[in-house]
């Protein structure tokens, strides 16, 4: 976060006039573009950007009509204002979960009926379960504590009633919470 209280925001759109109109907004709003790490990343999918970026360094906000790979943190229309920007990208640096009404289905988003709703921290650590890691090599890869990471775990474990690893991947698969 800057001094002026705007967020450091990446944009991935590879329409330059696309991302000079995304970076007026942004800037209106008191954000700082940066192409250094971010507080979230903002990608244009509708007008020739890339896919999600795959190694995203903080969260991420597509700007898309139909449903993005991957999931993404937040989800607007292409078309949407820079309040609606604004407060999306706000809203996903707090740890929210942001989805346009206007917006399409997007899997993961929604829980299952019997899924319990996952913090966004817990989503990842059960993708990293999923890939194998050990709880030293999650706090690694998050930069956060091997004492942290076994505390999203109780967190995790407790709310998916699950007894094992094995069991809550099993259950983030079956909610569509995760993919392997």
């Amino acid at each position: 976060m800057t001094a002026t209280g705007g967020l450091r925001v990446r944009v991935h759109a590879t329409d330059p006039v696309r991302r000079h109109g995304l970076a007026a907004m942004l800037q209106a709003a008191g954000h700082l573009l940066t192409d250094e790490t971010p507080d979230v990343e903002l990608c244009d999918m509708d007008r020739g950007s890339s896919p999600l970026p795959k190694e995203a360094e903080a969260p991420v906000v597509a700007l898309t009509r139909g449903s993005p790979a991957g999931a993404p943190a937040g989800v607007l229309m292409p078309d949407a204002t820079a309040q609606q920007l604004d407060a999306a990208l706000r809203a996903v640096f707090a740890g929210l979960l942001v989805r346009s009404t206007a917006a399409p289905d997007i899997k993961g988003f929604a829980p299952a009926d019997d899924m319990p709703l996952l913090t966004p921290r817990e989503r990842e650590i059960l993708g990293l379960i999923g890939e194998g890691l050990s709880n030293k090599a999650m706090a690694r890869r998050l930069g956060i504590s091997v004492h942290t990471v076994k505390f999203h775990l109780e967190a995790l474990f407790t709310k998916l009633d699950a007894a094992s690893r094995a069991e809550a991947v099993t259950k983030g698969l079956r909610g569509g919470v995760i993919e392997l």
